[in-house]
């Protein structure tokens, strides 16, 4: 069976998104440095597991919905075992949560990062 090692998105600054997302998650920089067409990349995440966040010398906004674009990046699923305290530190980095629900077998929510890129984040404790 294969395992999903890492996904690398564009954002503005990797400092600040892995910043937050080791706030929010407790993920910790793995790697970061110089990368591809004077970009810089931050990998953050566990031993086994990561996004790669990687900001062009140049970056720029598309106003495309990623729902509407094939290929594009829908959202990311994070499982978490505490939901509640998940929303509080979301809520804390500065991002609203919204789409809440629960389902068989677990509970969500879900919210938008700075870079307009989409979380869902679940708990099935």
């Amino acid at each position: 069976m294969a395992t999903l090692e890492h996904a690398n998105f564009t954002v503005s600054d990797p400092k600040v998104t892995a910043e937050w997302l080791h706030k929010v998650f407790g993920w910790d920089i793995r790697w970061q440095g110089p990368a591809i067409a004077g970009g810089y990349t931050v990998h953050v995440g566990d031993e086994s597991t990561y996004l790669a966040l990687y900001a062009p010398a140049r970056p720029a906004r598309t106003t495309e919905s990623s729902y509407d674009t094939v290929g594009g990046l829908n959202h990311v699923g994070v499982v978490v075992d505490d939901l509640d305290a998940t929303e509080t530190l979301v809520r804390e980095a500065g991002f609203t949560p919204h789409s809440h629900a629960d389902y068989e077998p677990g509970r969500r929510f879900y919210f938008d990062d700075d870079n307009g890129i989409e979380f869902e984040v679940v708990s099935y404790a």
